[in-house]
């Protein structure tokens, strides 16, 4: 670990206490090193130094263990660094954190090849085990997710749940999800972590969500709820969700029918890769008499998998000229799907 740089200790022993800065006139800040009318005092009391000045004085180190293990779980490897230098005791207090950070950043660049490092799942594993001993609750999730994706569902739970319950959403998600897959599937315990999640702004935990409150699974069937989730995840760019929020406005289900609203989310999800969306707009564009536009996204849904496709392709196709044709094709080999959230 690198050398950190501290406010040297007291020879008496006792903790740095931080000053409040004086107010100018003129409501800018500044240290008064020579300010004579500022009279106060100082005596020992135990271990603690403490001033008779009527200027209130806080001693940062004060702050509960527990409440400066959250903080230093949600900052930057930079921001732990510099919050360490407030004093000797937030130094030590963060040392965990920063440990488990440094393992935590070392472990991506395993898992991802990154920098220097070689891509090696087994150093990034242990990376991130490390991390979670230290109480990094991010390297919780990403060594839950390699035992998952290696078939080791009971170690992924537990570092799952460990990490839900110290409040990551990403692992309150995986958690909830987790309960769904099982067998048997433990549905309101499901609902129960995705909402969870979903709160905290987690999108797919949000998709989920809505699927189970649509469909009635681990809670009473809500279609308006359900809707609302799927819009909450289609703002924040999940494709799959954009595509069921066209079919809510479409149908009226939990949301207002709106035809425009509906072809405008039908055509984001497309324009995102979505094939069955690309597929249902296609159709709307032939309906219009948009024929060439029709035959891009008809062609790019057939290319996805989507068959119920190849049969009105055809026929676009045989209504098109040589040129016409050939023009739709060339935008097709030069499509780019637009990058999404999932």
């Amino acid at each position: 670990m690198s050398k950190q740089t501290t406010w040297s200790a007291r020879s008496d022993g006792s903790r740095l206490t931080a000053f409040p800065l004086l107010k100018t006139n003129g409501g800018r800040s500044r240290h008064h090193h020579h300010n004579h009318n500022h009279k106060s005092s100082f005596w020992k009391h135990g271990t603690r130094t403490v001033s008779t000045s009527s200027s209130p004085r806080y001693d940062f180190s004060d702050l509960p263990q527990e409440l400066v293990a959250k903080i230093g779980a949600s900052l930057s490897y930079h921001s732990l660094k510099t919050a360490s230098l407030v004093c000797r005791s937030w130094c030590e207090a963060l040392r965990p954190a920063r440990e488990a950070t440094k393992f935590l950043t070392w472990g991506k660049q395993f898992k991802h090849g990154r920098g220097d490092f070689k891509p090696n799942v087994n150093n990034a594993l242990k990376m991130f085990l490390k991390a979670a001993e230290l109480g990094s609750t991010k390297a919780m999730v990403d060594a839950g997710l390699i035992f998952w994706e290696r078939g080791d569902k009971d170690k992924a739970f537990g570092l799952y749940r460990e990490a839900a319950e110290a409040g990551d959403r990403n692992a309150q998600g995986n958690l909830g999800m987790w309960y769904l897959q099982v067998e048997p599937p433990n549905s309101k315990e499901a609902v129960k972590w995705l909402y969870l999640a979903s709160f905290q702004g987690h999108v797919r935990a949000q998709y989920q969500l809505a699927i189970c409150l649509y469909q009635g699974r681990g809670a009473d069937r809500n279609m308006k709820e359900a809707a609302r989730w799927y819009l909450r995840a289609a703002e924040r760019g999940y494709v799959r969700a954009m595509y069921n929020v066209s079919l809510c406005y479409k149908y009226g289900d939990g949301l207002v029918q709106n035809h425009r609203q509906a072809r405008k989310w039908m055509k984001w999800a497309a324009d995102l890769g979505h094939s069955k969306a690309q597929y249902e707009h296609g159709l709307t564009l032939f309906s219009e008499g948009e024929k060439i536009t029709a035959l891009v996204y008809l062609e790019l849904a057939t290319r996805a998998g989507e068959r119920a496709a190849i049969h009105i392709k055809d026929v676009i196709r045989e209504q098109l000229s040589p040129t016409s044709r050939y023009n739709a094709m060339l935008l097709v080999e030069n499509w780019r799907a637009l990058p999404s959230s999932s």
